[in-house]
């Protein structure tokens, strides 16, 4: 395949996933914030998607990146990132829920209902691992906020960055498909990194409470991409996948751009080091494996726990490349969580109504045709939580809930239907496979 159908092919597939928008597009009044999480019985729920014991604070920081490579003018540049920090709130804060202003593809306006409080004092009474949040290509830093808030009411800090030069508001489908990929493969990992010594190394709201021992990562398609990198899958491209994915055909300059992908550890070349810190890695549907994107032998010395969430019907970043991933990566603690008959939706909040309205370029961002996003939500905020818990705080009971039998379908054996998943309902773990290292232990 030539380098140009392959970015007309890589577009469609895109568009599909990110739709078009363009820059110019402002936010819309509106005066009552949507409520996307109404009210559901902790019945058909698993264990862990339960809300935990802090009131949950959330801000918002523009923080900077000095002298990072820019490729747009291909010299150096300060990198500007927007950063949605969720973190437990104090016992004394009281204050009204805020809410959550974002795009859909096509540059429609919406709100969001929160189930945070903005700008409130941070919990004081511990200390709490950062989570990096990283979503995909095109996106926003919230469109994962059911996470955020999550994992904060359980004790963590959750920083969700807004990658610059991949966001919804920065990219335009329409005229520039691809004006943001080249900066996207170069920085999606370094922003993570970045972000993960700011609020580990430099002085913040959260200082003063960070657990600078134990951190995570999480990453959505590109972020996922990206996320896998953070903890050491070194990049592996070529001189045809350079061009593939940069659209440069110069054989001098595709050299020298394939040398400066092919990084690792957040933006490393030589002899590189994985943070230490990082004790556990959650990749939605991550990209680049079904194009061979990630050294072998680095993938296979990893040792950071990993848990992969993939659908089996992805057509976006294709199952089976996330499952060489899975495969590849050496951790003895990993694990692959499959959505059968999914594709590529699996992270996104549900649809806002807004693009329930508009065409398939919005709602195809947040729509799953298979699937409930509410269940595939609730699903996720269990299974992160069980990671973080089990491998990033060390809590050895967690583990349990990452020790499953295969199939979750609750087949009927003599009459009756086997147990359902450990932290599920009877009933209610269907639909899914588990893979893990480790033999079970029960």
């Amino acid at each position: 395949m030539t380098t140009t159908h392959t970015l007309k092919a890589l577009s469609k597939a895109l568009l599909l996933a990110t739709g078009c928008l363009t820059a110019s597009t402002v936010f819309a009044d509106q005066k009552t914030p949507e409520q996307l999480y109404p009210p559901l019985t902790s019945e058909v729920l698993p264990e862990l998607a339960a809300k935990g014991s802090y009131s949950v604070g959330v801000q918002t920081l523009d923080l900077i990146n000095p002298a990072q490579f820019d490729p747009a003018t291909q010299g150096k540049k300060d990198r500007p990132l927007k950063v949605e920090v969720w973190y437990p709130a104090a016992n004394s804060a009281n204050a009204p829920l805020t809410s959550y202003s974002d795009l859909t593809r096509t540059g429609k306006a919406f709100t969001l209902q929160a189930d945070a409080m903005r700008d409130v004092a941070i919990n004081n009474k511990e200390h709490y691992p950062v989570i990096v949040l990283s979503h995909g290509y095109t996106g926003y830093r919230t469109i994962m906020y059911y996470l955020g808030e999550h994992l904060a009411s359980h004790g963590y800090i959750v920083a969700a960055i807004d990658h610059t030069d991949s966001t919804n508001a920065d990219v335009d489908f329409k005229n520039a498909p691809f004006s943001g990929f080249f900066s996207t493969l170069i920085n999606r990992s370094r922003d993570q990194q970045f972000v993960l010594n700011y609020f580990n190394e430099q002085n913040n709201f959260a200082s003063k409470q960070v657990d600078n021992k134990k951190a995570g990562v999480i990453g959505y398609s590109m972020g996922g991409f990206g996320a896998v990198n953070t903890i050491g899958g070194c990049y592996d491209f070529n001189e045809q996948t350079t061009a593939m994915f940069t659209g440069m055909k110069d054989p001098a300059q595709i050299k020298q751009v394939q040398q400066l992908l092919n990084s690792c550890a957040g933006g490393q070349y030589k002899n590189p080091k994985v943070d230490t810190r990082i004790k556990a890695m959650v990749a939605f549907a991550p990209w680049g494996g079904q194009h061979n994107l990630f050294n072998a032998s680095a993938m296979q010395n990893i040792k950071v726990p990993s848990l992969y969430i993939a659908g089996s019907l992805d057509d976006i970043s294709g199952y089976e490349g996330i499952k060489n991933l899975y495969n590849q990566t050496g951790s003895t603690d990993k694990y692959l969580l499959t959505y059968k008959n999914a594709r590529h939706n699996i992270a996104p909040h549900p649809a806002p109504a807004i693009a329930k309205r508009s065409s398939e370029l919005d709602i195809g961002h947040y729509y799953e045709p298979s699937w409930s996003m509410r269940t595939l939500n609730e699903t996720n905020k269990h299974f992160v939580l069980a990671m973080m818990d089990c491998h990033v705080k060390g809590i050895t009971s967690q583990c349990e809930y990452l020790d499953l039998p295969q199939n979750g379908d609750q087949a009927v054996v003599n009459g009756k239907p086997l147990p359902a998943w450990h932290g599920f309902d009877n009933r209610f773990s269907t639909g899914m496979d588990w893979q893990q290292a480790k033999p079970r232990t029960k």
